[in-house]
């Protein structure tokens, strides 16, 4: 949380840059980056409080997209205190975020009501839709902010909802801010067009790698299909 006020002077997207780079840092220590890609679930490790930094950096870009993302920021919110307090219930043992998910899995909890691999899972699909927006919008800033808002939504997050969502979702897409307030929202004080555009190209550079690492985790654990009840 204390996070939030050091993007008074960086952006949003800098701020996640940070916290995503100490988990790789945590994750991979000494170690090769490459082989750390190449996880098997006995050896997984994702640090938890790290990765929860993460997404609590991913909720203040959300906010800038306005009310369009209240649902899914409402989840994220609550997914993270999820994790936080599973965590908390024995910090030594789940400083691995994996061994809550592999608990639940071997206890048969997983996919019954509000479990931590359902959060874990909707965690990675909200960080999907972040990379999908990045990637559109690190090749055009300039582009038009609901299409390209569609779009994500629509690789991200549509196959997984349900037609209640799906509807909800199309409904308050007209609130997505232009493409000029939204970047406008994103830059620093010190930033220009140029520069955010390389931060949101670094920040997919180390998503798409830290994100296949992860559906290879979910598809380990038989927990990647998961669907909204």
């Amino acid at each position: 949380m204390k996070r939030r006020r050091e993007t008074e002077n960086g952006s949003e997207i800098r701020s996640v840059i940070e916290e995503l780079s100490m988990v790789v840092k945590v994750k991979t220590g000494d170690d090769d980056h490459d082989a750390a890609v190449q996880v098997h679930q006995d050896s997984a490790h994702i640090p938890t409080r790290p990765f929860l930094s993460v997404c609590n950096s991913i909720l203040q870009v959300l906010d800038k997209i306005g009310p369009t993302m209240a649902v899914l920021r409402q989840d994220v919110h609550q997914n993270i205190q999820r994790l936080e307090k599973a965590r908390e219930s024995n910090p030594s043992k789940y400083s691995n975020l994996i061994e809550i998910l592999r608990k639940e899995v071997t206890e048969g909890n997983a996919r019954k009501g509000a479990s931590c691999c359902k959060a874990f899972v909707w965690l990675t699909r909200s960080m999907d839709f972040m990379l999908a927006l990045l990637q559109r919008l690190a090749k055009d800033p300039r582009q038009s902010m609901e299409q390209a808002v569609e779009e994500s939504y629509c690789i991200a997050l549509k196959p997984w909802h349900g037609w209640i969502s799906s509807a909800a979702f199309k409904v308050a897409l007209k609130l997505v801010p232009d493409d000029r307030t939204f970047i406008t929202l994103l830059l620093a004080k010190d930033e220009n067009l140029d520069t955010l555009k390389e931060e949101m190209q670094s920040l997919v550079s180390l998503l798409v790698p830290f994100l296949e690492e992860i559906h290879s985790i979910l598809s380990s654990l038989g927990l990647d299909r998961l669907k909204a009840t």
